[in-house]
């Protein structure tokens, strides 16, 4: 593992590549649990009810979590995410990919995706968990 790449992606040779996404990630130094962000702003407010906006917001959340300790979305080896409409995901998917990339860069972690049938908050379409790890010097 080199400090050129923070992280080293586990991906079987024999399987098809991922995409968006990495299968297992090994990583080693003090972590960071981040708690799940949904698309509410930083006084708790919806901006919007539109699940992109959403999830631009979510992402931008943890973001701003990672940096109280000078972390950044490089260092994210795992995300969950939980979604109330998973065809919504689907159909716009293009979308989120875009807000992601806006957001994270062209960092893809291991990640999870489930539907659930609701959040806390009724307006949250989404809800966004990162664990992230800051590589030792």
């Amino acid at each position: 593992m080199s400090n050129a790449t923070l992280h080293e992606l586990l991906h079987p040779s024999h399987w098809k590549a991922a995409v968006g996404y990495a299968n297992g990630v090994l990583a080693t130094g003090p972590t960071i649990f981040v708690g799940g962000q949904i698309g509410w702003n930083r006084d708790q407010v919806f901006e919007s009810d539109d699940f992109v906006a959403q999830v631009h917001q979510a992402l931008a959340n943890i973001v701003e979590v990672l940096n109280q300790a000078d972390a950044g979305p490089q260092h994210v080896v795992r995300l969950t995410w939980y979604v109330t409409d998973k065809q919504e995901y689907l159909a716009r998917l293009k979308e989120v990919g875009a807000a992601y990339r806006e957001v994270m860069g062209k960092h893809f972690p291991a990640m999870t995706m489930v539907q659930v049938a609701d959040l806390i908050e009724d307006r949250a379409k989404v809800e966004i968990e990162a664990t992230a790890v800051i590589p030792e010097a």
